[in-house]
């Protein structure tokens, strides 16, 4: 349950919040309504909870006032018996993630054609429309999110013949590295890209201490399983969301 925790609170790291509270074992976070993380509640203590029922009736409030889907997310952390309460009270579970780590060393490579960003920019966004829809909200919440990190931060682009073709933005927490929005542009796809990529930001990650990935994934993406995989990284537990009208 130690892996589990360190990799909960790096990940909150990596993924900032404009508004952030708490409600007895649960951090109840909201942005712009973009991505899952930034949106949800969620407890770090799987300490039995007398007061799930109220507690849950409550953040469901809280979202509906901020104009946000209720949104719990469900890991090894929760106190035992939530899942089974929010599925009786008509909350619905859906978007089942993996979470992975795996040590970077034996990964970290510089490479010429990566650019290290302070922030992401127009090129990087366009890599990542290529695999991702970029709601405004998404969007507008990594720009927005910059400003309010942290922990150190950065954003990867790498070109073929100036051309940007595989992005990737990644966070340091103490040994953990976070791997996040990682994308090739279908035409510079099965190059191994992403993978030089990944080199390029454990090189930055281990130049400031990072010992480990981090990452986390959904369990339809087959193919960025594998990918993680290849590159060393272990399933260490799974989570999901409860979201309600």
């Amino acid at each position: 349950m130690r892996l589990v925790h360190a990799l909960e609170r790096a990940t909150l790291n990596a993924v900032p919040a404009r508004r952030i509270a708490f409600d007895g074992p649960f951090v109840v976070r909201a942005f712009l309504g973009g991505t899952g993380r930034a949106n949800a509640a969620c407890s770090l203590d799987p300490a039995p909870d007398p007061e799930v029922a109220a507690r849950s009736t409550r953040i469901a409030a809280h979202y509906r006032r901020l104009g946000l889907k209720p949104r719990i997310r469900s890991s090894p952390l929760d106190p035992a018996g939530l899942g089974g309460h929010l599925r009786a009270t008509g909350w619905v579970e859906e978007d089942e993630s993996l979470v992975t780590s795996g040590p970077l060393a034996a990964l970290a490579a510089p490479d010429p054609e990566v650019t290290v960003l302070d922030a992401p920019d127009a090129a990087w966004f366009e890599v990542l429309g290529t695999v991702e829809y970029q709601s405004p909200a998404r969007r507008a919440e990594k720009q927005e999110a910059v400003p309010l990190f942290a922990v150190p931060a950065a954003w990867m682009v790498l070109r073929l013949d100036g051309v940007p073709a595989a992005v990737l933005s990644t966070t340091c927490d103490g040994v953990y590295c976070g791997l996040f929005d990682l994308a090739v542009r279908p035409e510079f796809r099965r190059r191994g890209l992403i993978r030089r990529a990944i080199g390029a930001a454990a090189h930055w990650a281990a130049a400031q201490g990072a010992e480990q990935f981090f990452a986390q994934v959904s369990a339809t993406n087959t193919a960025s399983i594998a990918l993680q995989a290849g590159i060393g990284l272990v399933e260490r537990y799974r989570y999901s969301y409860f979201t309600r009208q």
